[in-house]
This record gives C-alpha cells, sequence and structure tokens, in this order.
C-alpha cells in the first residue's frame, strides 16, 4: 500500500512503477479480507448429506465439485467443535499448511481437497450418527 500510495502521488513516477504495485496490492487484500469473503460465499453454495450407505458434499459455483464417500471404506474422521454444537467433520488427513498441493486450501477451508462437513450445527451428534452406521449399526 505504501508503495502504491507513493508512486501515486508522485507526478514525475514511471507509470511501470504504478503497476508493479498492483498485484502486491491485490495479494494483501486476498490475505486481509477477500480469503474470508471468498470462503463464506463457497460455503454458501456446499450441501451436505448422510444416507445409510455414503455421505455426500456438493459445491456449486465456479469451484463446483461432487464427493461421495462410501461408509464402508470411509476414511478416518475427526471432530474440531466449538462452543454452541457447531464444528468441521474431517474425513481423512489435514492437508499440510506449508508444501501442500493445493496449498490455498490453508488460506481458504472450503477449498480443502480433505472431504470435511464445514461449521455444520450439532456436529457431535452427526458425527455420531456417522460413526453408528460405519459400525453397521
Amino acid at each position: 500500500m505504501f508503495w502504491e500510495t507513493t508512486v501515486l502521488t508522485q507526478a514525475n513516477a514511471p507509470g511501470f512503477f504504478a503497476l508493479w504495485g498492483i498485484p502486491f496490492v491485490l495479494i494483501a487484500l486476498y490475505l486481509i479480507a477477500g480469503r474470508f469473503l471468498l470462503d463464506a460465499w463457497i460455503r454458501g453454495g456446499m450441501v451436505y448429506a448422510v444416507t445409510n450407505k455414503r455421505i455426500l458434499i456438493s459445491r456449486s459455483g465456479p469451484f463446483s465439485k461432487f464427493t461421495a464417500l462410501s461408509l464402508d471404506r470411509l476414511p478416518d474422521a475427526s471432530i474440531s467443535e466449538s462452543s454452541g454444537g457447531r464444528g468441521t467433520i474431517r474425513f481423512g488427513e489435514p492437508t499440510p499448511f506449508w508444501g501442500g498441493r493445493n496449498s490455498i486450501s490453508s488460506w481458504t477451508p472450503s477449498l480443502d481437497p480433505t472431504p470435511q462437513f464445514i461449521a455444520i450445527e450439532n456436529a457431535q451428534s452427526v458425527f455420531d450418527q456417522i460413526q453408528t452406521a460405519t459400525r453397521g449399526g
């Protein structure tokens, strides 16, 4: 921001200098606020379902994706719950924060390639239902 402000207020600054700072400003804006807005927008188009045979996760929009996990071959599930009963159920190992194949998912959880129910209500109840279903009961 300082670079862009300085360049734009200088009357004799070359135009290239102003252009040079734009990508950095855009990246900074994404890291400060844009990633939260993008994540909320993507989550708005996500639908989760648990059937007697599968776990279904559907994501619509420009990042559309459909995931179906069979209960009899379900990877290890884990839950992280906050106060109020809201929580996230993850099916499989988390993506490494740095150096992962899809490092944008570290900044935008809804783009994480690991299947998960993100910030759902009554997470513990849903988790218990999944655990019961995987045991065949």
